[in-house]
């Protein structure tokens, strides 16, 4: 069988990661590809958007029933026929949350899956706050093929980012997966846009795309599903099928330049700079449009 395009999908907590994952695996499935979703995040909510709101059994979940596993305990059917899998992650206070993923590719594994479904696409939803541990295998172990990060303009979505080129750059020369772009997430004014690709120059890096913010994603999630199902003829919808032709075009994958702590903080106090003086520069305008001029008669 032809082989699955795996691809792992970064980023921090909270920058919308899931929200771009499940709207790209839909968009995939929109343009015809056999789309798989493998959630690597122990809150195991990745693919509730493409389940209409609805969690399902994790592997790890599965598992902790010792009971005999079929396929269908663990791979459920989503929008459009997607497969929707969630690693899961130990109960609380035990063990490492990195080892669902572990535990989770090697059943995937032992269980033929992918012979079985035979995906077009494979996306791996990954926390990448930290890249360490079970975090860091599908980048460690070459299960994906390419890696994308999901950021937006703020900081700690650009310190999360740098961090994940720092985990590729460590195992590029032992087979690890690549990087091919930064999904720019949030992007609703220019000077975010120049932030990002200023932060990809700087790191040697490209991004894939820029995705604003939309009162679509809001609405639709609210309903438990993704824009491409509850809005498909929305200008947002069309971003996503876009930036889903685009990575399927796109075959680069290469080693990052991340930067070291020092020059990172650096790089982030000269843009804090340029925020304030671009602020200071708004408010003279508005001064000075205000100002009423009064002639003598």
């Amino acid at each position: 069988m032809p082989k699955a395009r795996n691809i792992a999908i970064y980023g921090k907590g909270g920058i919308g990661k899931s929200t771009t994952s499940s709207n790209l695996s839909a968009a995939f499935s929109d343009l015809g590809l056999k789309v798989m979703q493998i959630g690597c995040d122990p809150k195991s909510d990745s693919t509730n958007n493409l389940r209409g709101g609805k969690s399902i059994p994790s592997v790890l979940d599965a598992l902790r029933s010792r009971k005999r596993i079929e396929i269908e305990d663990i791979v459920h059917d989503g929008f459009n026929g997607i497969k929707c899998i969630e690693a899961g992650g130990p109960e609380p206070g035990v063990g490492c949350a990195g080892r669902g993923i572990i535990t989770a590719i090697e059943l995937l594994k032992q269980k033929n899956v992918f012979e079985e479904f035979k995906p077009d696409i494979v996306i791996y939803d990954v926390l990448g706050d930290v890249v360490c541990g079970g975090f860091s295998i599908p980048i460690r172990e070459g299960v994906a093929e390419q890696v994308y990060t999901v950021a937006s303009s703020d900081f700690m979505a650009i310190y999360a980012a740098n961090n994940l080129f720092k985990g590729i750059r460590k195992y590029a020369n032992s087979g690890g997966a690549l990087f091919s772009g930064i999904i720019a997430n949030s992007m609703n004014q220019p000077i975010q846009k120049d932030i990002i690709n200023d932060f990809a120059k700087h790191t040697q890096t490209t991004v894939a795309g820029y995705v604003p913010r939309s009162l679509d994603v809001t609405r639709s999630e609210l309903r438990g599903q993704t824009v491409i199902e509850h809005a498909p003829d929305s200008e947002q919808a069309e971003l996503y099928r876009e930036l889903a032709r685009s990575i399927l075009n796109n075959d680069q994958k290469y080693v990052p330049a991340p930067l070291e702590s020092d020059d990172l903080k650096v790089w982030a106090e000269s843009w804090s700079d340029t925020l304030l003086r671009n602020r200071e520069n708004e408010e003279k305008i508005k001064t000075t449009e205000n100002h009423i001029v009064v002639y003598p008669a």
